[in-house]
């Protein structure tokens, strides 16, 4: 089946990078296109896709979603179709960056990607903290940037700063940021344009870094 991408920003981007969706939202789900919407703003070209099981859903078949390393085929083979004349970066929102995470060192290691980049990373199931999802990321050479909610159901801020995770991983905290980084204003004052801007702006900084 050919992959189909919704592309945001310039061709001419220093970079691209790559998106899959989390387990239960499409590619267009509000959260995926502001995230989308605002690293383009921030000066990189953005695509994103959909795993078969959910684009079943739009024309009725409901699907649950598949175990991740299930879905390692579908994410190469969106690399394989995706056009990149520059610098590529994968990732995804939660269960989508955790895919691209598990395919991120042979690819790194091929030199067919620059890093990787997770927004929300699902570290563990909500509510089960003692089922990690953390093995390899504690040796992952890939450069990696993950942008996470201090009070993330699949990871607080709490209980990642306990984990032994890789020197390559950077983790921009969201302060009072949920698993779609957003935030309660009346506790923290920020809105979530201001933390898409503020995961944007980062983003773009360290792909200029990874890329240099």
């Amino acid at each position: 089946m050919a992959t189909d991408f919704i592309l945001d920003g310039a061709d001419g981007a220093p970079a691209t990078v790559l998106l899959a969706h989390g387990a239960g939202a499409p590619m267009d789900a509000p959260a995926m296109t502001a995230i989308a919407t605002a690293l383009a703003g921030a000066g990189l070209r953005v695509a994103r896709f959909e795993f078969a099981y959910m684009a079943a859903r739009r024309s009725g078949t409901r699907k649950p979603p598949p175990r991740a390393e299930t879905l390692l085929p579908e994410y190469s083979a969106a690399i394989e179709a995706l056009a990149t004349p520059g610098p590529l970066v994968i990732g995804g929102k939660s269960m989508g960056g955790r895919v691209a995470s598990m395919l991120a060192d042979e690819l790194f290691a091929a030199r067919r990607i620059a890093g990787l980049l997770c927004l929300g990373y699902p570290f563990h199931p909500p509510g089960r903290p003692d089922r990690l999802r953390t093995a390899h990321l504690e040796a992952m050479a890939t450069p990696a940037l993950i942008c996470q909610g201090t009070r993330d159901p699949f990871g607080t801020r709490e209980e990642v700063v306990g984990y032994a995770l890789s020197p390559s991983i950077d983790i921009l905290w969201l302060e009072d940021g949920d698993h779609d980084l957003k935030p309660r204003k009346s506790v923290s004052g920020f809105t979530a344009a201001d933390h898409l801007k503020t995961m944007a702006d980062a983003s773009t900084r360290w792909i200029a870094r990874i890329t240099a």
